[in-house]
């Protein structure tokens, strides 16, 4: 997650929590800064998923998730790339405002956003940031001796990691700038892949929507198009409405400002969480009952349909009722 989005969350796994320190920081354009993380003493960090993100904790209570984009075994070091939001809430601002020898904490990594290790051939699509989760697959493709290729969208003078990416992938390298020289790679990009062939995309959520609809109306079966927004801005609220925890009959009642997953940590449940936004799938939650409006961009439409879970930090129910299995 890049930023896959800027959020906050009030429980998320900090007993696994990690001790950083701030090692190097590097503008690498204009408003994007890379920032090192090495552990406190020294050592090695746990090893992660291509694709995978951290959860740094900018002020208490309060997470922001990024892409991890160094070497993913063994790591000495964990790199991640923040654009600077200035209409935001201040976790990207403060990034920025990191100094070498400051301590952070962030969680172990977690990733929804992997490589299909058995893929014949890895067509990645980056835009602008988004560009962070794709360099941590060009890395594994490398090491791995994968077949992939690159399509990279930026404007001009934005463009991070441009040097990483040319040096990893050379002429499997496309870099654009504009929508007609985007859509005039990856439309043939899209038409030429043979079976066995995955997509991945991740940017901003349009880009990602018009890639996704290009390829399946090339024909690409869905469980091949994979995507991560490092950005979503869902709106949580709606009708009114109460959820059951059929395990105790515990009714908690979800106001319509409110989202489910705040009604239930409001009411004493532990729910494990993190982005809020519906992208990460931390808290998705079992379903006994009810009919769910999905708004989530983590579940499958396969999942959706099958009415059994939901990502309450977003979705409600239909109607009055739901029962959840808790």
């Amino acid at each position: 997650m890049t930023e896959v989005v800027e959020a906050a969350t009030t429980s998320a796994g900090a007993g696994s929590d990690l001790s950083v320190v701030v090692a190097d920081t590097t503008m690498l354009c204009e408003d994007i800064c890379q920032v090192v993380l090495a552990p406190v003493g020294g050592g090695a960090l746990p090893s992660f998923t291509p694709g995978s993100h951290i959860a740094v904790t900018w002020k208490p209570g309060t997470r922001n998730s990024y892409s991890l984009t160094g070497p993913a075994i063994e790591p000495d070091h964990y790199s991640i790339s923040v654009r600077l939001d200035r209409a935001g809430a201040g976790g990207s601002r403060w990034v920025h405002n990191l100094a070498v020898g400051d301590q952070v904490t962030a969680s172990r990594p977690r990733s929804a956003f992997a490589p299909v290790p058995n893929a014949r051939h890895h067509v990645l699509v980056a835009g602008g940031i988004g560009v962070t989760p794709i360099l941590s697959h060009v890395r594994a493709a490398v090491q791995w001796r994968r077949s992939f290729e690159v399509i990279y969208s930026f404007r001009s003078g934005f463009g991070a990691h441009v040097d990483d990416l040319m040096e990893l992938c050379g002429d499997r390298l496309t870099m654009v700038e504009t929508p007609e020289q985007f859509w005039d790679h990856v439309t043939p990009a899209l038409t030429r892949q043979p079976i066995g062939t995955h997509l991945y995309t991740c940017g901003p959520t349009p880009m990602i929507d018009v890639v996704t609809e290009a390829a399946l109306a090339q024909g690409w079966p869905l469980q091949r198009v994979h995507s991560e927004p490092f950005s979503s801005h869902i709106s949580a609220g709606g009708e009114p409405f109460t959820a059951t925890l059929g395990r105790t009959g515990t009714a908690v009642t979800v106001g319509p400002d409110t989202s489910l997953l705040d009604a239930l940590l409001d009411s004493g449940f532990d729910v494990p969480n993190l982005c809020r936004q519906g992208v990460c799938g931390e808290c998705k939650l079992p379903v006994r009952a009810g009919q769910i409006e999905h708004r989530d961009l983590y579940l499958t439409d396969e999942e959706k349909s099958t009415g059994d879970v939901m990502m309450p930090c977003v979705s409600r129910a239909v109607g009055a009722d739901l029962e959840l299995d808790l």
